[in-house]
């Protein structure tokens, strides 16, 4: 990795889109600690002292605490993510969208929809937002113009991080989104590491303190590993001729990755089972017990359902991410088969038996995955570490953005060295 980017750094085109993006993302620093007015930080930041194992606390951790803090960028990049998931799934539930996609400029227009419900998406959570704050009694102003200027200010600063995200695709080094959202998880990693470091270190003493980093880095190591593992289906062609030239009869694989589905399953389970917590943390309900008690996220139950729903959920994404039959069908088209099954259905149905077996052991380790820091709080009430829940995700997050821009900077370096190629 670090040869990578020593190599990326040489090159004087590569070493300006690094320059750029790192300007971009100074930017929306800046922008994240902007006051917005009206807004009383310090007592909308007392709202989040029981929101840890929220969807606030989520939301929290996305926006680099920008969030609890009631800036500029407090939306950060929910309402950019929600609306690209949202144009994804409608792109497959609805045939003009799936048509519209498969059009030279299709991906284009589909970007242009998915701004225009991007903007939809920020005005109604910051409408919401607003009148969070408001219930909260965090803000210092409560009328209709005060309410039409925190709103107009945080659909603005979610309109700028989506444009800010697309100058770092144009300009940068690519995944823009993502490279912003990866800063905003490691901003609060230094106060976080603090915080255990001072918790474990009082209440168990500095040895475990050591053996947390070293249980930290083999599961970093675990999901580095995870994350590039995929399973390779042998695909074979057959020869053909056009013209005077012979294409195909070569030997290739296809590949599918074990944990396709990413991060989504997490943040789908997750946004549910903290779903009734953030209820009660705006109605001002008691979640100590009755119903609401059952569904915290670090209680037995809780971390149950979120283990179960990430399974599901992992399942469901790729239902709508990946068809088995489109797959089989282009294979049969190119002259591609898979060794030992006949083009057509039966390549297809082999296909989705090798998705279904990889799906369930991604699926267990994103669950797994999820519920260990909810394991650490469960096992360990009184050292307040509701802050962890949402830990396996950011972890998650942080490992595929830094693996993603590595072979970006790879594929830059690889098509301005040419040796090998010519010799």
């Amino acid at each position: 990795m670090f040869q990578t980017l020593k190599n990326a750094w040489h090159i004087s085109d590569t070493r300006r889109k690094i320059i750029f993006t790192i300007f971009i993302v100074l930017l929306y620093r800046i922008g994240c600690a902007i006051p917005v007015p009206y807004v009383d930080s310090a007592k909308w930041a007392e709202t989040f002292s029981g929101a840890g194992d929220t969807i606030f606390g989520y939301l929290n951790i996305l926006s680099g605490s920008s969030f609890s803090q009631g800036t500029m960028f407090a939306l950060s990049i929910t309402p950019y993510i929600t609306a690209s998931i949202v144009m994804q799934l409608l792109t497959i539930a609805i045939p003009p969208l799936e048509r519209l996609a498969k059009q030279p400029d299709g991906q284009k227009k589909i970007t242009e929809i998915t701004r225009y419900v991007t903007v939809i998406l920020a005005i109604i959570t910051a409408f919401g937002y607003y009148l969070t704050m408001k219930n909260s009694n965090a803000l210092e102003n409560n009328s209709v113009f005060a309410g039409f200027v925190v709103v107009s200010a945080y659909v603005a600063g979610a309109s700028i991080i989506m444009w800010l995200g697309e100058k770092i695709n144009d300009g940068g080094i690519g995944n823009g989104i993502s490279i912003i959202l990866f800063f905003n998880i490691i901003s609060r990693g230094g106060a976080l590491l603090n915080t255990a470091i001072t918790i474990f270190g009082t209440n168990l003493g500095w040895l475990w303190v050591l053996i947390g980093a070293v249980i930290m880095l083999a599961i970093i190591t675990f999901v580095v590993w995870m994350t590039n593992a995929e399973r390779r289906l042998p695909v074979q062609y057959a020869k053909r001729t056009v013209g005077r030239k012979m294409y195909g009869g070569m030997n290739t694989h296809l590949p599918i990755k074990l944990n396709m589905s990413g991060v989504m399953p997490i943040i789908f389970a997750q946004s549910i089972v903290s779903l009734p917590a953030t209820l009660a943390l705006i109605f001002g309900w008691d979640t100590s017990k009755g119903v609401l008690s059952w569904f915290s996220m670090t209680g037995p139950v809780g971390i149950a359902l979120n283990f179960l729903l990430i399974i599901g959920f992992a399942y469901f994404y790729l239902t709508i991410s990946f068809n088995s039959v489109e797959v089989a069908n282009n294979l049969k088209k190119n002259g591609g088969t898979i060794l030992g099954y006949r083009p057509g259905a039966p390549t297809a149905a082999y296909i989705q038996k090798v998705l279904n077996r990889i799906t369930l052991i991604g699926a267990l380790f994103l669950g797994v995955l999820a519920v260990f820091p909810q394991l650490i709080a469960l096992l360990f009430p009184s050292t307040n570490l509701g802050y962890l829940v949402f830990g396996g995700s950011s972890l998650i997050i942080i490992v595929g953005v830094v693996l993603e821009t590595i072979k970006e900077l790879e594929s830059e370096v690889t098509m301005r060295h040419y040796k090998g190629f010519l010799e």
